[in-house]
């Protein structure tokens, strides 16, 4: 049965584990998902700018679909959590395409990137996305992130994506607090708000947020359930302690090795592996011991609190 999402809660962007052989590692995205699952995530995105999408094939990512909706409901008997679908494509009708195979696979929304290579300007990026929108029926969650896509969706231009029902949230990737502000001033409640910068999350969530789409959740979602539950139960000094133990970690979010990063501290948590698809590749030498040291190190201080 479909599950719509709320656009509420923790949303991880899943990473996509690969074998040694470069071939999808299902046994092991199972597992990653099992531990959201175990931590009280409140829903999936797949296919995402951890997810490696831009080498990700489309016969794949709906495997990838396919798997995370099978193994979406299995902490609670006839209950599972949303599975989004990220949509990252250059061409228009190729993210209509897309749109409309991951609906028919039954994804239960989508996260929308703007054209990815060209830089569109703001007519051309609320055309891009009205016309994905008007394409499907799923729900939308628009990924605002100029900071690396170069790409910002502005209040003004929400204006306009606000006539149509089904593009409902935002992940709010502007590494500017206070457009979380902007947002609610114009607009209210009529689109969910999504943190989605690791290291910005606590000021998010207490700024008004609803939601963290996370990335060091890959690796430690207990600790990021905990943070956004403690947030909104008013625990804030608790949900602070947490946060400071938790920031050198939430900074491997914020590198351009941001994959090799987490995909190293998900190996360290035993739920994840380190193998990635050319041409990125696996960490090695200073850069993988440093990167180790302050994993092992903020385990280690976990463990001993």
């Amino acid at each position: 049965m479909p599950q719509t999402p709320t656009w509420q809660g923790v949303y991880p962007a899943l990473l996509t584990p690969f074998t040694a052989d470069d071939q999808l590692d299902l046994p092991l995205f199972e597992t990653n998902i099992q531990a959201q699952l175990n931590a009280g995530v409140h829903g999936l995105i797949i296919g995402g700018s951890l997810g490696e999408a831009s080498t990700l094939s489309r016969p794949e990512k709906l495997t990838l679909l396919q798997t995370a909706l099978a193994a979406s409901g299995s902490r609670v008997p006839n209950e599972r959590v949303p599975v989004v679908m990220n949509i990252a494509e250059q061409a228009t009708r190729e993210a209509i395409a897309c749109a409309r195979e991951a609906e028919e696979n039954g994804a239960d929304g989508l996260m929308l990137l703007p054209p990815m290579r060209y830089y569109a300007d703001p007519r051309e990026t609320v055309v891009f996305f009205k016309t994905v929108a008007e394409a499907t029926s799923l729900p939308i969650m628009i990924y605002n992130n100029p900071f690396d896509y170069k790409i910002m969706t502005t209040v003004a231009m929400f204006r306009e994506l606000a006539e149509l029902p089904n593009i409902q949230a935002v992940k709010e990737s502007t590494r500017d607090l206070t457009n979380i502000t902007r947002m609610r001033n114009a607009f209210g409640d009529r689109f969910k708000i999504l943190g989605g910068v690791d290291t910005l999350a606590f000021e998010a969530l207490v700024l008004g947020a609803d939601g963290w789409v996370a990335g060091l959740v890959d690796a430690f979602p207990a600790e990021t359930v905990s943070i956004y539950e403690d947030i909104k139960a008013g625990r804030l000094d608790k949900a602070r302690d947490l946060y400071r133990w938790f920031m050198p970690l939430l900074e491997l979010d914020i590198h351009p090795k941001l994959v090799q990063y987490i995909k190293l501290a998900a190996t360290a948590t035993g739920i994840g592996s380190e193998f990635v698809r050319a041409p990125r590749l696996m960490l090695d030498g200073a850069e993988r011991e440093q990167v180790w040291a302050i994993i092992q190190g903020q385990i280690k201080l976990r463990m001993s609190n």
